[in-house]
């Protein structure tokens, strides 16, 4: 910023926001943009803005914030954009900077979540009562969903205790295991490991490994480039072929973190490359709607769910309509602004009311859409029973 209350901009900064053409193709894949009409809540609009307040041209105000805090951060953006206007690095110093310079502010129980997230052993020990709440089908929150996570286990061992069982001599991986999926839903995490495994991929879980940052990320707060610098240091010296995330946010966030020194690979894109156990169904009836995460098509720019992973699930499947649009939790955008993230996903979900199949499951990648999925179900905005599941578990062995 180039005003008396901002500092600077950078040359490599502004050289960021000056490269939008201003083509107005963002416009149709915007979610806020299709919920307000408001230009000023696209990524146009608002690379304007953050531009004009960089040069100077406009002093910082309570709108230019807000405009940035109502942005999902789905990148369908990126994807649609002909200049490549990397928009979502952008989106991470402005969140930064506004934090920073206190015009924006984090909620102190995202704050303390976060503080959580950065510590993993005191994050297990704490949200040990949800785990037990979960296999009880006691639901106290919105997002949450029913599972059977282990309660004292750890990923880690689990798949220690896996490898010496069946020793596995294919490719060898490390497996990513997060923050919040390991502190909540680590069940998803123990079938990834059963689903590698028996499909003859040796599998590595870091002991050491940490938060990738994604949420201190999405929220502007400090501490990423700690977290990132950590999970390089536990991950880089391994020797595995891949790093392998169950998350596509969380694979996202690790790229970033080990740059070229391991490839990141999100897990169902690996097991594409991979001859994989067939699943035999019995239940002819059910029908698999996938929907793909913003991060996995927008972010780690792939296609999507490889068809040979999901034919390998054994069920009658077909891509949800709508399938690579923003389902509205991004990150923990559903917890910041919840009218917008319910209005997006109303439009989204409605199909649900008439699909066809007995049961119906709608299956995704990323836990953190899964939590906004359930939320359809919890609040009422899909009447007819629907399961939630990550694509990992129809691969399942233990839910054949």
């Amino acid at each position: 910023m180039t005003n008396s209350h901002s500092p600077a901009a950078s040359p490599a900064e502004r050289d960021l926001l000056t490269s939008c053409v201003h083509c107005g193709l963002c416009l149709e894949v915007c979610p806020t943009y299709q919920l307000s009409g408001d230009e000023n809540n696209s990524p146009r609009g608002r690379l304007r803005l953050w531009r004009e307040e960089a040069e100077g041209r406009l002093a910082p105000d309570e709108w230019t914030a807000n405009y940035t805090q109502d942005c999902v951060g789905c990148l369908a953006c990126e994807s649609a954009c002909p200049a490549n206007v990397p928009y979502g690095e952008i989106l991470e110093q402005t969140r930064h900077q506004h934090v920073t310079q206190s015009r924006t502010d984090v909620p102190f129980k995202l704050r303390t979540a976060a503080a959580f997230a950065a510590r993993p052993a005191l994050f297990n020990f704490v949200t040990t009562p949800l785990r037990l709440l979960r296999r009880w089908g006691v639901l106290p929150h919105r997002l949450l969903f029913a599972g059977r996570p282990a309660l004292t286990q750890s990923t880690a061992s689990y798949a220690e205790y896996l490898m010496q069982q069946h020793r596995p001599t294919g490719p060898r991986v490390a497996l990513l295991t997060g923050c919040l999926m390991e502190s909540v839903f680590r069940e998803i995490s123990f079938a990834t490991v059963r689903v590698l495994i028996e499909n003859n991929v040796q599998v590595v879980v870091p002991r050491d490994q940490g938060c990738c940052g994604a949420m201190q990320e999405h929220l502007g707060l400090d501490g990423v480039d700690q977290l990132r610098e950590h999970n390089r240091q536990s991950f880089r010296s391994l020797g595995v072929d891949a790093v392998v995330a169950n998350s596509s946010g969380c694979g996202l966030a690790t790229s970033k973190a080990l740059g070229g020194d391991v490839p990141v690979r999100d897990v169902l894109d690996f097991l594409g490359s991979q001859p994989l156990k067939q699943r035999e169904r019995r239940q002819s009836r059910a029908r698999v709607y996938v929907d793909l995460p913003c991060h996995l098509v927008h972010g780690q720019k792939l296609a999507g769910i490889p068809k040979s992973v999901l034919d390998a699930t054994g069920y009658h499947w077909e891509l949800a309509p709508q399938a690579r649009d923003c389902c509205g939790s991004g990150g923990v955008y559903n917890l910041q602004q919840p009218d917008n993230a319910r209005e997006i996903l109303t439009r989204k979900s409605a199909f649900l009311n008439d699909a066809a199949g007995e049961p119906v499951i709608l299956a995704t990648s990323n836990h953190v859409c899964m939590m906004q999925w359930n939320s359809a179900r919890s609040t009422g905005l899909v009447k007819k029973p629907f399961e939630v599941r990550h694509v990992i578990q129809l691969l399942d062995p233990e839910t054949t």
